[in-house]
C-alpha cells in the first residue's frame, strides 16, 4: 500500500533473517532467528553485487497467498563498510516508490502533472514506467513526459554508485526509447532511485556495460534528462529523500 505523504509503505510486517547465499539467481537460502532455514524468492535479476553479504541480515516480506510456492520475497538487505545500510534490492518496489513520490510532489523535477499514467506502451514490444500529461506552465511546451525508473544498488566505494549492476540489453532499450520521445518533441526523463544511503554520486557502470555507458551519454545528449533521487529504507516504508548528483564525465 501506499499512503498520502509520499511513503510505500510494506503490504505485510518484514521479517529478520540471515542470507546464507544465493543461487539459481531467483532463489535466496536464508536462516530464522530460531535456526529454521527457507528459501526466499529473489525479484532482482542483476549480480547484486555490494548488496550480497553471506551471514548479514536481511529483511523479508511474507506473501499473502497461502498457495504461492515460495511464502518469502527478499526485500531489503544490509551492506556497506558497516554492514548497516539499507538496501532497497525488491525490484518490484522502486516503480511505487517513484509513483507516490511524484503524486506527492516529493520528486520536484517531476512536480505538478495533472495525469500520472503506469505501464503505458510505447509500441508492441515495449512499456514505459510512467508517463506524465497535463503539464505545469513551466512544462507546456511538452505535453508528455515519459519517466524510466531504474534501481541504484552498486556501491563502488567512497560515496559513489553506479548502473547497472552486469550486462543490460534492456536498459539500453530504454534509453532508445526514451531518445525516440524526445524526437517526437516529448519530454523523457531517466530517473536513478538510489536506493543506499552510502551513495550520493551515480555514474554508469561502464567497466561493467560499457555501452550501456555510451548510450545513456548519447540519450543525454539527444535531450533525455538523466536524474537520481535518494530513497531513504526503514523496515516499514520507503521514502523518496533529496536528489543525488549524477556524473555522465
Amino acid at each position: 500500500m501506499c499512503d498520502t505523504q509520499g511513503l510505500m509503505k510494506f503490504d505485510t510486517p518484514l521479517v529478520s533473517a540471515r542470507l546464507l547465499g544465493r543461487r539459481k539467481r531467483f532463489l535466496a537460502d536464508v536462516v530464522f532467528p530460531d535456526g529454521t532455514q527457507a528459501v526466499a524468492h529473489c525479484a532482482n535479476s542483476g549480480r547484486m553485487t555490494a548488496c550480497l553479504v553471506p551471514g548479514g541480515t536481511v529483511l523479508l516480506s511474507r506473501a499473502t497467498n497461502p498457495k504461492r510456492k515460495l511464502p518469502w520475497s527478499w526485500e531489503i538487505a544490509y551492506g556497506g563498510e558497516t554492514g548497516d545500510v539499507a538496501i532497497l534490492v525488491h525490484t518490484g518496489r522502486p516503480n511505487r516508490v517513484v509513483v507516490e513520490g511524484i503524486r506527492t510532489g516529493r520528486i520536484e523535477a517531476l512536480a505538478g502533472y495533472g495525469t500520472l499514467r503506469t505501464e503505458v506502451r510505447y509500441d508492441e514490444s515495449s512499456r514505459c514506467d510512467i508517463v506524465l500529461t497535463d503539464p505545469p506552465p513551466h512544462q507546456q511546451g511538452h505535453s508528455t513526459c515519459f519517466v524510466e525508473v531504474k534501481n541504484v544498488t552498486l556501491w563502488t566505494g567512497g560515496r559513489s554508485g553506479a548502473f547497472p549492476d552486469a550486462v543490460s540489453a534492456r536498459g539500453r532499450k530504454h534509453l532508445e526509447a526514451l531518445r525516440r520521445m524526445v524526437g517526437a518533441g516529448h519530454r523523457a526523463v531517466l530517473l536513478y532511485l538510489v536506493s543506499r544511503a552510502d551513495i550520493d554520486c551515480v555514474v554508469p557502470a561502464d567497466d561493467i556495460d560499457p555501452a550501456y555507458g555510451q548510450a545513456l551519454r548519447t540519450a543525454h545528449q539527444a535531450g533525455v534528462e538523466v536524474r537520481a533521487v535518494r530513497a531513504h529504507i526503514t523496515p516499514t516504508e520507503v521514502t523518496i529523500g533529496s536528489p543525488v548528483e549524477v556524473d555522465l564525465t
